[in-house]
């Protein structure tokens, strides 16, 4: 086991400023790379140093392996953490890192090759005894065929290569499969250089869970429970939470130990997610495994007091897990993803410069900011500016906050989805826990104009949603403590998360 020393942060925004903080509390120096469009961002100020990468496209800077590669040696690092989206899943920057003796914060290349390409993971899981979604072949109009007239319509294509809901194309007829297969292929071709696709039966009116997961180098696998990712527009999450309260505690320990099987199956090590549906009818079925920090790691930090960074640095450093088991959880947790974005013009990015910025605080409150006052969001990335995370009691309480903190929240300069997160928080099939993944693409009309404040109703509903306390020492492992409590979870009771 080898202690590293600096670390690079090849990536940019709230995650890479979010890295920086772990790596200090842990003692280990921050080196930040920047594009010329992110001179004066806020993640260039949180690491110790910092370099510039290339001008603003992304292919020119922050997908240039090469360039953070020189940095890394420049800078003396012995380390590179990549984040998540960039290159965060690729086994190549992982490869490259190996060559240039830097340790990748992150799963092995082999791993990361067969969870990349979607058919091959669907086949791997379906070996290691995962359920997966009935699909099929769809490299041209008659696999297609085939594949649809075997599993039913309807069905929905998806690409061999990539995720993140680009390239999905659902298609209820044959009549409807020619130009769809064109579209989604000529999609993936554009999004990410490959134009396989392959066919999986679309399940409507099923929730989006995932599981946590952490690996070792010597063969551990343990999950920290599930996220419901449920609430999306065009297969993009916007708000999740934990626990899913469609799942009964037997169910969270089967899906968990379905994750842990499938991650030891192909030698997973670090932290990733294991992605399922979970059908109307209670059916699990694996979906994707991110082979990375997801975007929503906060709100498991926040209900087991498991710092996820420190424990990928400490996973790279060749240690055991110092987890044999599920640790304790406790109350729930909600993520609001707030973009830099008009939610009245038809979800448009706002870039510009932020006048002013001020973050909600109190009780509960977790802030993973990416920007500051003064800062230029440009248009050249992802519109994520901030990510708010509250954690409550019970589900009840954490609703309350996240729409007392999302009222609080003062971004001027830039058109914000701020407003729009008040309404869908407030809107009674949330409220009640009534959504699925189709609930916003098929009520946006009514959510747009919807109240931001809960009626009197809605709130009687919520105060009625106990969220199951006694679910809490059922999800405990048998011999843990509530008492034994890491400084993490303290942290997160404390009368302000704000940082």
């Amino acid at each position: 086991m080898k202690p590293l020393r600096k670390v690079l942060i090849a990536n940019r925004g709230e995650i890479a400023v979010r890295i920086a903080r772990t790596l200090r509390d842990m003692g280990i120096a921050s080196v930040a790379v920047y594009s010329e469009a992110d001179r004066d961002a806020l993640h260039v100020a949180a690491a110790d140093e910092a370099f510039p990468i290339g001008p603003a496209p992304a292919v020119e800077s922050y997908l240039n392996v090469e360039r953070l590669l020189t940095v890394a040696r420049k800078a003396g690092c012995d380390a590179l953490h990549p984040g998540y989206g960039f290159l965060s899943e690729s086994p190549e920057l992982a490869d490259a890192c190996a060559h240039a003796q830097l340790e990748f914060i992150g799963p092995p290349a082999a791993a990361m090759r067969r969870m990349g390409l979607k058919v091959e993971a669907r086949e791997a899981m379906r070996d290691a005894g995962v359920p997966i979604i009935p699909g099929g072949p769809a490299g041209d109009l008659e696999d297609a065929r085939r594949s649809a007239s075997a599993i039913g319509y309807p069905v929905l294509l998806k690409p061999s290569a990539g995720g993140g809901g680009k390239g999905m194309r659902r298609v209820h007829s044959e009549a409807e499969l020619p130009e769809a297969l064109e579209r989604a292929k000529s999609e993936a071709r554009s999004a990410f250089g490959n134009d396989a696709v392959y066919m999986e039966k679309l399940l409507d009116g099923a929730r989006h869970v995932e599981v946590q997961l952490l690996g070792d180098r010597h063969g551990n696998v343990v999950h920290l429970y599930e996220r419901d990712c449920s609430l999306q527009r065009r297969h993009q999450k916007i708000v999740e939470e934990t626990p899913c309260l469609a799942l009964a505690p037997e169910r969270v320990d089967e899906i968990g130990r379905i994750a842990v099987r499938g991650a030891q199956a192909i030698g997973y090590w670090s932290a990733g997610t294991m992605e399922f549906l979970l059908a109307p009818t209670g059916e699990l079925y694996f979906l994707e495994m991110n082979t990375r920090l997801q975007v929503e790691h906060p709100i498991t930090e926040a209900c087991t007091g498991v710092d996820l960074v420190e424990e990928m640095v400490r996973i790279a450093c060749g240690e055991p897990l110092r987890l044999s088991a599920p640790p304790p959880r406790s109350g729930h947790a909600i993520e609001c993803r707030i973009y830099a974005e008009d939610p009245e013009q038809g979800f448009l990015p706002s870039p510009g410069r932020i006048d002013k910025l001020v973050l909600p605080a109190g009780p509960g409150v977790r802030n993973d900011e990416g920007a500051r006052a003064g800062q230029l969001i440009p248009a050249d990335y992802d519109p994520l500016v901030a990510k708010l995370i509250v954690h409550g009691r019970d589900r009840g309480q954490a609703l309350r906050r996240a729409l007392r903190a999302l009222s609080e929240y003062r971004i001027t300069g830039i058109a914000t989805n701020v407003h729009f997160l008040r309404r869908v928080l407030a809107h009674e099939a949330f409220v009640e826990d009534r959504h699925d993944t189709r609930f916003l693409d098929e009520n946006l009309a009514d959510v747009l104009g919807s109240p931001a404040t809960p009626s009197a109703a809605q709130l009687a509903a919520l105060a009625a949603l106990k969220h199951h306390a006694s679910q809490t020492s059922a999800l405990r492992p048998s011999g843990a403590s509530a008492a034994a409590t890491s400084p993490w979870v303290l942290a997160h009771r404390r009368s302000s998360w704000s940082r």
